[in-house]
């Protein structure tokens, strides 16, 4: 004998578990994906907010330089002996001290 009640019964618990699957997978996503990239992002602005004057630092470009001087969200960068190039603040990668030890 077939039952068709039973039959739908058994497809809405096959739907349940769909639904758990994709939640489970959107929460795996995010504290693998997101939340790391979140924290990056968070780390490197607050490295870009406490840059001073005589920093050395090495930009997205991969120019290594001193600050030399600091006008709002540009800075100057001093290259080698006396050469300068103006950069937008968000053109700073890392700490020049930091870009050395990175192995």
């Amino acid at each position: 004998m077939f039952y068709p009640i039973l039959a739908q019964a058994q497809a809405q618990g096959g739907n349940f578990s769909f639904y758990i699957m994709m939640g489970l997978m959107i929460v795996i996503f995010y504290f693998f994906m997101i939340r790391p990239q979140q924290k990056k992002a968070k780390d490197q602005k607050k490295f870009i907010d406490e840059i001073e004057k005589g920093d050395y630092v090495v930009t997205i470009g991969g120019v290594h330089g001193r600050i030399a001087e600091m006008e709002g969200d540009t800075f100057i960068l001093e290259v080698e002996k006396g050469g300068r190039i103006k950069f937008n603040k968000s053109a700073i990668a890392m700490d020049s001290t930091k870009a050395a030890y990175k192995k």
